[in-house]
């Protein structure tokens, strides 16, 4: 499948979705708080974790924003090849599903300081080896992320079928914690690879 035909086909199954009742949740996820001591990601200016559809659209965002402006870089300055097969991937899939959650209207938030410090970071770096680095690097960081908050979401929610739109969220939520688990295996895989 090409990977614009893939990107419509994704975007057709997250409307196709959303038709249903859903907000999403999808591929990449809420307002990237990220606390070190905290299990959960948490809504703004509280403690309380992810627990809704509405939430979960939120925590996506945030990394997929991230997720799309340093693959656009990675497509240009990536010269290891699976790093720049990766990057393709990844801008097509960020592109997908930041446009959905746009237009479910979802809000963007402001980026935080450590996604501040790794865009700059792939900004100033050369082409190579040390910028491919610093993509995978930060690509595995951000699907960790991504892994780990939509399995804590299908935790937390697991049982409810409090709305059409939770339990839609669920489901793909499912299909979402899949990508995330591969992309995190090809992301510690490619960086064994730029490290050997």
């Amino acid at each position: 499948m090409k990977n614009t035909d893939r990107r419509e086909f994704l975007k057709d199954t997250i409307k196709g979705t959303v038709a249903l009742g859903i907000g999403v949740s999808s591929l990449g996820l809420l307002t990237s708080a990220r606390a070190a001591d905290q299990d959960a990601v948490s809504k703004p200016n509280d403690k309380e974790p992810v627990t809704s559809e509405e939430l979960l659209r939120l925590a996506i965002i945030g990394p997929a924003e991230l997720s799309l402006v340093t693959s656009q870089l990675a497509v240009e300055k990536a010269t290891n090849k699976n790093t720049k097969e990766f990057a393709g991937f990844e801008l097509t899939e960020a592109i997908a599903v930041t446009s959905v959650l746009k237009e479910l209207g979802t809000p963007v938030p402001a980026p935080d300081a450590k996604a501040k410090a790794t865009l700059e970071k792939l900004k100033s770096a050369d082409k190579g080896v040390a910028f491919d680095e610093a993509y995978i690097t930060a690509q595995l960081e951000n699907h960790e992320f991504l892994r780990d908050t939509a399995a804590d979401y299908l935790k937390r929610t697991e049982g409810s079928k409090d709305s059409k739109a939770e339990q839609q969220t669920q489901h793909l939520a499912t299909l979402a914690l899949a990508t995330f688990k591969e992309h995190v295996a090809i992301t510690k895989r490619i960086s064994g690879e730029l490290k050997a």
